[in-house]
């Protein structure tokens, strides 16, 4: 045998002597295409958050390392009501089925940190204490029970019903880097800390009754054409996208002929949205095929307030709808100002939304 011959016996014979690479997770792949579908929209392509209405990270290490299964999978399905974070389960009218969660929570999960044990007893903790340690060092950021601000709503019924003591402990010690939210380990005693836990139990309330979903690609229940006799509302959109909620509420009262079009997933148009507003999730372009396109003006909100909505009237756009725009505020402001909703039984009151930078 020549040299040569050897040379590539020895590279065929180490070739088949190394491991083919692992094949891929299939519940992965099909949990990223599920995020950039759905979340990457506000949670950003990579996860790290803050696109739009302050929708936080999901690729801190402290809070993946934290968070149970159980916990990711009732943010997915449930979502987070009065805020932009819709439930998008199949079971409260989103489009996720048990198996695109689950997948969505293994793709989340994929390259992470390990996960920790935490400890199962609840945290003893003064709430009236731990009342002042918040309204001093975390309402800035994380709001009241009535008012969001820049950070998580940690007063939300859902998180509070589905947070453990030592998941809201450990937030609160460790931070969630590389974020705005510090690590308060070496700024309040341990006792202070189990305080706060101990005030933000309290708030918690009941998350309301879930409204049945509809069927999957029902027909539209009820008009699309608010007014379809009056005149034709007429706008003069700011920056030519932004109708604000005011211009709106004197269109409707005045009876003129307009659409408004619910960009958030059906599971929030169910518990909550505006009068006469039809859903069209940003997700869906089907259901975008059957507004008129005849100058009827098409205005369409969401929670963000201008995200999802914006993804909204620039598919109309595409399409060529022209006389479309934004409600500049979104459906909390709206709602807020004491216009005229549709709500849900048993709803808790949202909270006021964060307020409107400059």
């Amino acid at each position: 045998m020549d040299k040569i011959a050897a040379l590539f016996l020895a590279l065929l014979v180490g070739a088949c002597a190394r491991k083919p690479p692992a094949p891929a997770n299939p519940a992965v792949a099909k949990g990223s295409q599920v995020y950039a579908n759905l979340c990457a929209t506000c949670h950003g392509a990579s996860g790290n958050g803050y696109v739009a209405d302050n929708a936080p990270s999901l690729r801190s290490p402290t809070f993946l390392g934290s968070a149970s299964d159980a916990f990711l999978i009732a943010g997915i399905a449930r979502g987070r009501p009065g805020t932009a974070m819709a439930g998008y389960a199949r079971a409260v009218g989103g489009p996720l089925d048990p198996g695109d969660v689950n997948a969505l929570v293994a793709y989340l999960r994929d390259g992470g940190p390990p996960r920790l044990e935490l400890p199962p007893d609840a945290v003893a903790g003064d709430p009236k204490a731990g009342k002042v340690t918040y309204q001093t060092m975390c309402a800035r950021c994380h709001g009241t029970q009535t008012q969001r601000s820049t950070a998580i709503h940690l007063a939300n019924p859902i998180l509070l019903e589905t947070a453990s003591d030592a998941f809201l402990r450990w937030a609160t010690v460790e931070g969630r880097p590389p974020t705005s939210m510090v690590p308060w380990k070496d700024t309040l005693r341990p006792q202070q800390i189990d305080d706060v836990v101990a005030y933000l139990r309290s708030m918690a309330v009941s998350a309301g009754v879930t409204p049945p979903p509809p069927p999957p690609s029902a027909p539209r229940r009820g008009p699309i054409v608010i007014n379809p006799r009056g005149r034709h509302a007429t706008f003069v959109p700011r920056d030519d996208r932004f109708v604000s909620i005011d211009q709106l509420k004197e269109a409707l009262d005045k009876k003129r002929r307009l659409i408004i079009a619910d960009a958030r997933a059906p599971s929030d148009w169910l518990r909550l949205h505006i009068v006469g507003a039809i859903s069209t999730p940003y997700y869906d372009p089907k259901s975008l095929d059957d507004l008129p396109n005849d100058g009827t003006w098409i205005l369409a909100y969401c929670g963000c307030p201008h995200h999802l909505s914006g993804d909204v009237v620039d598919a109309l756009r595409k399409r060529g709808y022209r006389h479309t725009a934004i409600i500049d505020e979104g459906i909390y402001a709206w709602q807020q100002k004491g216009y005229p909703v549709v709500t849900a039984p048993d709803q808790p009151p949202s909270p006021a939304p964060p307020p409107a930078h400059p």
